[in-house]
C-alpha cells in the first residue's frame, strides 16, 4: 500500500499543424513536435517547481525533449538515467529514419550544439545538459552516427553486453556514480518500455530482442527512486494498439509496475504509516461473551 499525494495535471492537447513539411526533406513533423515539446517543457517545469515528482506518460521518446528541458529549467543541475534499447542521440543530420524520436538527446546536450541545425518549431530550444550528465542502460541497437557520438564525447553507455558481463547491480552503480557521484543532484529517469525484452513489453514501436528482464528494469527504478532524489520519470513508447491482447496487457502491466516501483512500491512489501500491530489483549474471546 502506497501513501502518495497525487495530483493529475491532466492531458496536454497539441494543436495540429497542417503545413509541416519535412526539414531538409527528411526530418518528419518538426513544427508539430517542436511546438508540442515547448508546451511539455513548460508543464513539467511548473510541476517540479510545485515541489512534486513529475510522471510523464508518452507517446514516443520525442517527448523527452520537453520533459528533460522542463526539468532542467526548474532544477538546472540534473542527472539523467536513460533506460532504452536505443540511445536516441542521432542528430537530424545523422538520422537514418528522419524520426525525431530517434534524435531527442542530441538537441539537449551542450557538446552537440554545433552539429544540430535549428529546425522550424525548435527555435525556443537550448541545450540544457552536458555529456557527463547522462548515462544509458540496456542499449542494444545503435546506429553508426550514434556510436561515433558516444565515443567522441565519452558518454556513459552500458549495453546489454555490459549487463551480461557485470550484472545490473554493478552497471547501475557505475551509471549513477558517473552522472551523480556525490548524490547531490536530482535524477531524471527516461524509461523507454522497449528497454525490456519483448517477452515483457512487445506492444511498442521498435522492440529489440535480448533486452532487460522485468526484474532488471524494476531494480533500476527501485534503486534510483530509493535515493530520494528522483524528480521526474518518463514512461514512453507504450502502444497498447500493437500485438495481441496478451502482449498488450503484459506491456501495460510492465509499465505500471515500473512506474509504481520508481515512486516507492517495494517488492519486499509496504505498509501504511498508520499501521500498528494489533495486541492480543484487544481481542475478544468467545469465553468472554
Amino acid at each position: 500500500m502506497l501513501e502518495k499525494d497525487v495530483k493529475d495535471y491532466g492531458d496536454l492537447v497539441f494543436e495540429e499543424i497542417k503545413e509541416d513539411p519535412p526539414f531538409m526533406g527528411k526530418i518528419k513533423n518538426p513544427r508539430y513536435v517542436g511546438s508540442a515539446n515547448k508546451k511539455i517543457s513548460e508543464a513539467v517545469s511548473q510541476i517540479i517547481r510545485d515541489g512534486r515528482l513529475c510522471v510523464s506518460l508518452g507517446g514516443d521518446h520525442a517527448i523527452t525533449i520537453g520533459t528533460l528541458h522542463g526539468h532542467a529549467q526548474a532544477q538546472p543541475d540534473v542527472s539523467v538515467i536513460w533506460v532504452d534499447a536505443h540511445v536516441d542521440i542521432n542528430t537530424p543530420l545523422t538520422s537514418p529514419s528522419g524520426n525525431i524520436h530517434g534524435t531527442p538527446v542530441s538537441y539537449l546536450v551542450h557538446e552537440l550544439q554545433e552539429y544540430v541545425p535549428v529546425m522550424p518549431g525548435f527555435e525556443w530550444l537550448k541545450p540544457c545538459i552536458s555529456a557527463k550528465d547522462i548515462a544509458f542502460i540496456g542499449v542494444r541497437d545503435i546506429d553508426p552516427g550514434e556510436r561515433f557520438i558516444i565515443e567522441k564525447f565519452g558518454l556513459k553507455c552500458f549495453s546489454i553486453h555490459d549487463i551480461d558481463k557485470l550484472g545490473i547491480v554493478e552497471v547501475l552503480k557505475r551509471a549513477m556514480d558517473a552522472v551523480n557521484p556525490h548524490r547531490d543532484k536530482s535524477f531524471h529517469i527516461s524509461f523507454d518500455i522497449d528497454a525490456l525484452d519483448p517477452t515483457f513489453a512487445y506492444s511498442t514501436g521498435t522492440p529489440v530482442f535480448g533486452g532487460l528482464s522485468f526484474r532488471e528494469g524494476m531494480y533500476i527504478v527501485e534503486e534510483v527512486g530509493s535515493t530520494g532524489l528522483l524528480t521526474a520519470i518518463d514512461m514512453v513508447e507504450v502502444n497498447p494498439e500493437l500485438g495481441d491482447k496478451l502482449f498488450q496487457e503484459r506491456t501495460v502491466a510492465s509499465a505500471v509496475e515500473v512506474l509504481t516501483a520508481a515512486i516507492g512500491k517495494r517488492r519486499h512489501g509496504n505498509f501504511p504509516s498508520f499501521y500498528d500491530l494489533p495486541k492480543a489483549s484487544q481481542t475478544v474471546s468467545t469465553a468472554d461473551l
